[in-house]
């Protein structure tokens, strides 16, 4: 059996940093009243390493040509970008007290051309990994070095547009993108295994034509290595790293709990839960 199929496998102790990104969503989940907070938990750390060692990023130059992209396709874990985009000055941290409210930049889903940072519009399941496709070929016949990055969630990979993308991206030998899965297992109404068992799937992407590795997506130092690996990578494919995450991470109430996919309120003994958990 896959290692990585057993929950045990994934624990691992959240340094500081993680935590801080992790009290951000907090700060936008209660400012808001609202938000995916499973969805978000599981991707910190994927975010955390690409930005902090492998994205090239100018947020004062945000159209800069050699930047590199990166799209969450699985919009509805916008909080952690959001939480990233605020650490590196895209925006100020004070927006996020007014997350998913009228009038504020910052919803549920993160907008192209509103929020700094963000490269395309994602939320509609299954876009966003056909646009990075798009950018990625558009890259290699302009010659340009850049790389793209797609996000994309275990749900999310039940769409047909993310497995036609993953044939063209195959059949145009696209070297210069590199897809995360956040395989959390759950989905918006169950776990994963029950919904649309996804396995075997490292098999499926292989079958695709993909150069394809798996890791713990919560563990710095393994993330690190597999993008330093992608850097390198001379294999003439698209690459795709499956992420096994823990939807909640970090909360022990709402670790590997579908009912903390989506909360629309939260109780004073929530917040001060929330809250506990990061002490």
């Amino acid at each position: 059996m896959n290692k990585f199929l057993n929950k045990k496998a994934l624990e691992i102790k959240l340094d500081d940093r993680s935590k801080y990104l992790r009290k951000l969503i907090v700060q936008a989940l209660i400012g808001g009243g609202r938000g995916h907070m499973g969805s978000a938990m599981s991707l910190v750390e994927i975010l955390r390493v690409l930005y902090d060692k492998f994205v090239k990023f100018d947020p004062k130059n945000l159209k800069k040509r050699n930047r590199d992209r990166l799209i969450l396709s699985k919009g509805h874990g916008c909080l952690a970008l959001y939480s990233i985009l605020v650490d590196k000055k895209f925006f100020s941290k004070e927006l996020l007290n007014n997350t998913s409210k009228t009038g504020s930049i910052l919803g549920g889903h993160p907008e192209y051309s509103k929020v700094p940072g963000v490269e395309v519009s994602t939320g509609a399941l299954g876009h966003g990994m056909p646009i990075a496709v798009g950018m990625s070929l558009a890259a290699k016949i302009k010659k340009e070095k850049h790389k793209i990055y797609v996000i994309v969630g275990d749900g999310e990979i039940n769409e047909g547009s993310i497995w036609e993308s993953a044939l063209a991206a195959s059949k145009h030998n696209l070297s210069n993108l590199k897809v995360f899965v956040d395989y959390n297992k759950i989905q918006s109404y169950g776990f994963t295994k029950e919904v649309v068992d996804l396995e075997p799937l490292i098999d499926k992407w292989k079958s695709f034509g993909f150069d394809v590795s798996e890791i713990n997506g919560h563990d710095i130092k393994q993330l690190t290595k597999n993008l330093v690996e992608f850097k390198k990578n001379k294999k003439n494919k698209p690459s795709v790293t499956i992420c096994h995450t823990i939807k909640g991470k970090g909360f022990y109430f709402a670790e590997n709990n579908p009912y903390w996919h989506h909360k629309n309120s939260f109780s004073d003994e929530e917040i001060e839960e929330l809250n506990n958990c990061l002490e």
